[in-house]
């Protein structure tokens, strides 16, 4: 981003969002000598307990932007879906980052699909369902089974279902609430990986490794790096990483979704979603890294040099601490090696991400 002049040590970095990725990115700046302010609405917000300073306000709440805005030298997020009029209230004084296209493109799948596609990166077949008749178009060029998803919003499995034989295609689109979707076909994939890269205002770009995530109900639960694929195949990750970071301009760490498809021609990437933020599957970074995620995403928004993405250890697993799994916290406490983030989350539900444990090998 030209113009950008480098933060300078003490400046403050607001954060919109109080989760456990704001907590991390905030724990992130103090080592670095820098301050956190954390915006967000009334809630469990474990990044508060880690801040220098806190507002609680809606998003939409334009007096309480423009008075946070004031008080902080440059803004990001740790979610992908920050309204549109919020980034552009708080850019009115100072830069968002990552950047407004960036936001735009990810923040619906079919403007997404249609980017990357763009840049000749593969991705599974997809079509705009705009109604059920759309749909049922969609459905006769791609086939069953497919994935009906919202344009916006949904994660961790929410905003999509799949559509089956037999199933009544006017009633799965009014399940999502008759919003505009795009349905996907299915990929016959062997594993799904992700690479996390990060990018800075100069241009300078960084990946770690490609690695290997393990979902269960929709839910990542276990990621492992580097991921089991060939030199080549990690190698043109990275490339079709570094060729999204450059189209948006981007600014920060990015996270890139893949399946990874196994066939008589050998293997294969298709690009499954971007995520314009720091990303559960680098969470293996805070310990099994020289520069965590986090770390990264800092340095880069605040015009610093990137940091080294070397990987300790032969292999390195990040397991989720999902729900109830928490309460296992005392033995990975005892555990020789294991290296826990607890989240500090004041309420443990069913799917609700509570923590993780990093293992070096």
């Amino acid at each position: 981003m030209k113009g950008f002049v480098p933060l300078r040590q003490g400046a403050t970095i607001g954060f919109l969002g109080g989760g456990q990725l704001g907590r991390m990115m905030a724990m992130a700046a103090a080592r670095l000598g820098l301050k956190a302010h954390v915006y967000a609405p009334a809630g469990d917000n474990p990044a508060f307990d880690v801040a220098a300073r806190h507002t609680v306000a809606a998003y939409e709440d334009e007096a309480a932007l423009s008075r946070f805005a004031a008080q902080v030298d440059v803004v990001t997020y740790e979610f992908e879906n920050v309204p549109a009029r919020t980034a552009e209230v708080i850019g009115q004084k100072h830069p968002v980052l990552p950047g407004p296209r960036a936001l735009a493109t990810t923040q619906d799948r079919l403007l997404e699909k249609d980017f990357v596609r763009s840049l000749g990166v593969e991705t599974a077949p997809y079509m705009a369902v705009d109604d059920g008749g759309a749909l049922a178009r969609a459905v006769a060029a791609i086939g069953r089974p497919s994935i009906l998803k919202t344009r916006r919003f949904g994660y961790d499995g929410k905003g999509q279902t799949a559509v089956r034989m037999g199933a009544d295609l006017g009633g799965l689109f009014r399940g999502l609430g008759g919003a505009p979707c795009i349905l996907e076909g299915m990929v016959a994939f062997e594993k799904e990986v992700s690479v996390v890269a990060a990018r800075g205002h100069d241009g300078a770009f960084a990946a770690y490794d490609l690695c290997e995530n393990v979902h269960e109900n929709h839910i990542l639960a276990k990621t492992l790096a580097p991921a089991r694929a060939g030199a080549a195949t990690q190698a043109r990750a990275v490339e079709i990483a570094r060729a999204i970071a450059e189209a948006l301009d981007y600014v920060g760490v990015f996270a890139v979704e893949m399946f990874l498809v196994r066939d008589d021609t050998g293997e294969r990437l298709l690009v499954n979603e971007i995520a314009p933020r720091v990303h559960n599957s680098g969470h293996w970074t805070l310990d099994g890294a020289l520069t965590s995620q986090f770390e990264q995403h800092i340095r880069a928004i605040a015009g610093w040099p990137l940091g080294a993405t070397a990987r300790h250890g032969a292999r390195v697993e990040m397991t989720n601490l999902i729900g109830d799994q928490m309460d296992r916290w005392p033995g990975i406490l005892a555990e020789p090696g294991a290296m826990p983030q607890f989240y500090g989350k004041a309420e443990t539900r069913a799917g609700r991400k509570m923590g993780h444990v990093t293992r070096i090998f």
